[in-house]
C-alpha cells in the first residue's frame, strides 16, 4: 500500500458509522489519485439474491449527474429519426444500422432507448445487447413512446442499477470535485429510488451496510440518512 493510501486509510475510523456531511467531507479529504476520481455508493442488502422476486432493479435520476457522460443510442424507425437527434440522441439506428450491428457485433453507445414498435426488429441483436446489459427494457424505462423524455432523462443523470450475485448494489454518485451538497442531493436521490425499490417479499433488514468511497480511496461506514 502506497504512503498517500495509507495517510488516507489513517483519517478514516473503521468502527464508526459517519453522517451523511461527515462521510462526504471525508471522501473529498481522502481521494489521493491524481485524477478526478469517482464517488461510490456500495450497499449490502438483506435480501436473497437467488429469489427472482427479490431481486432489485430500478432507476434513479441524480439530480446532478454521475459526472460520466454516456451515449445514448436511439432505435427508432425513420418517421422517428428528428426527434431522437433533437432529443440528444448520439447514435441513430434504423432497420439497416440493426442489421450491421447483427453482423458486425460493434458497439459504440453506453445505453439504448427504443419505441416498442421497434422492439420485435430489436430480437435480432438481443444476443449481442442482452449480455452486456444494453438490451432496452420497459422496467429500467428505456422502451416507450416517449422519445424526447426516455433521452433527455438519461443525459441528465438517469442510471439504472440492480444488484449482483451477492445481494450487493454499487453505483457511482459522482466525483470527487462535486461540490459537497451536490454529492449528498445526488445520494439522497439513490437511498429514496433503493428504498422504493424493496421488494414486497422480504423480511428483516433491507439495507445491512452502507458504504461510500471514492476510486481506489478508503471504504467509509455511512448512516443511511
Amino acid at each position: 500500500m502506497s504512503k498517500r493510501m495509507q495517510a488516507a486509510e489513517a483519517k478514516v475510523d473503521k468502527n464508526k458509522i459517519y453522517s451523511v456531511d461527515e462521510a462526504i467531507n471525508l471522501v473529498k479529504e481522502t481521494s489521493s489519485v491524481k485524477f478526478d476520481a469517482g464517488v461510490e455508493i456500495h450497499v449490502k442488502l438483506g435480501i436473497d439474491p437467488k429469489k427472482s422476486e427479490q431481486q432489485i432493479r430500478t432507476t434513479v435520476v441524480l439530480p446532478n449527474g454521475s459526472g460520466k457522460t454516456k451515449k445514448v443510442a436511439a432505435f427508432v424507425s425513420s418517421d422517428k429519426e428528428k426527434e431522437a437527434k433533437e432529443a440528444g440522441a448520439d447514435v441513430i439506428y434504423g432497420e439497416e444500422e440493426i442489421n450491421k450491428l447483427k453482423t458486425s457485433g460493434k458497439i459504440d453507445f453506453d445505453v439504448a432507448v427504443t419505441t416498442p414498435d421497434m422492439m420485435p426488429k430489436m430480437a435480432a441483436v438481443a444476443k449481442i445487447l442482452g449480455p452486456k446489459g444494453l438490451m432496452p427494457n420497459p422496467k429500467t424505462e428505456t422502451v416507450g413512446p416517449n422519445l424526447k423524455k426516455m433521452i433527455e432523462e438519461l443525459k441528465r443523470g438517469k442510471l439504472t442499477f440492480k444488484n449482483d450475485d451477492t445481494g450487493n448494489v454499487h453505483i457511482q454518485i459522482g466525483k470527487v470535485s462535486f461540490p459537497e451538497q451536490k454529492l449528498k442531493e445526488n445520494y439522497l436521490a439513490l437511498m429514496e429510488a433503493l428504498n422504493k425499490a424493496k421488494p414486497g417479499t422480504m423480511k428483516g433488514v433491507f439495507i445491512k451496510n452502507l458504504v461510500i468511497c471514492s476510486s481506489m480511496g478508503p471504504a467509509i461506514k455511512i448512516a443511511e440518512k
